[in-house]
């Protein structure tokens, strides 16, 4: 681990870079859907999530949302360019209109804290788990360390976004393979889009399955009376 914690301490400044990605569809319009083997998405823009502006803010304005630090964790190598790439993400999400709350390890760790204590607060923490998946992730003792931790978390909940970059089907991990994942190589602003959409499509799925419930409930007590 001694190799891993240098270069923790040297990767702390980073700058965004490239733009624009292309995916394939997911018909239940869930990136991280658990129905086929690993495919990259496509068209999921034309189908996901189909929410007005009003449902969005009161998604993002519910409070089933701020029960959780965060909206997003990211999780990424210690690998320059890997750093970089999860940066320009964040950036991304958490731009306006938006906002997105994300965990960004180099930015967002307690100094002292021990980093596995860390890693999983911030996991637990947060509605959804984005893997930036490339050739340095799969080699990174940690990384593999918070993908099983994030599996363990609930592997069929949609609450895992595998984002792919200059990698071979060969190296993609086994156990994300009946996950759907967005594949950046090929550009990256509209797949960081369709991350935003995929935390509506949660949040809006999460906010109405309350809703549900809150109903069920009250149409039990009203029975009873």
């Amino acid at each position: 681990m001694q190799g891993w914690f240098q270069k923790l301490l040297k990767s702390r400044a980073t700058t965004p870079h490239e733009q624009e990605s292309n995916v394939r569809q997911n018909s239940e319009t869930s990136v991280s859907s658990a129905l086929t083997p690993s495919m990259p998405t496509s068209s999921l823009q034309n189908s996901s999530p189909g929410a007005t502006p009003s449902r969005q803010q009161f998604a993002l304005g519910s409070e089933l949302r701020w029960k959780r630090k965060y909206d997003v964790f990211v999780c990424h190598s210690t690998a320059h360019p890997d750093i970089e790439e999860a940066t320009h993400l964040v950036s991304f999400l958490e731009a306006s209109p938006h906002s997105l709350r994300c965990f960004l390890w180099q930015r967002d760790t307690c100094p002292g804290g021990a980093i596995s204590t860390e890693y999983c607060e911030a996991v637990q923490n947060s509605h959804l788990r984005a893997l930036l998946i490339t050739p340095s992730f799969v080699q990174d003792g940690w990384c593999n360390y918070m993908m099983h931790q994030a599996l363990a978390e609930g592997p069929m909940s949609r609450r895992m976004i595998p984002l792919v970059k200059n990698l071979s089907m060969s190296q993609y991990p086994k156990e994300l393979k009946f996950y759907y994942y967005i594949d950046l190589s090929r550009g990256t602003d509209r797949g960081y889009m369709l991350v935003i959409k995929a935390v509506i499509s949660y949040l809006e799925d999460l906010v109405k399955s309350e809703m549900q419930l809150n109903c069920s409930m009250g149409s039990s007590s009203g029975g009873l009376d």
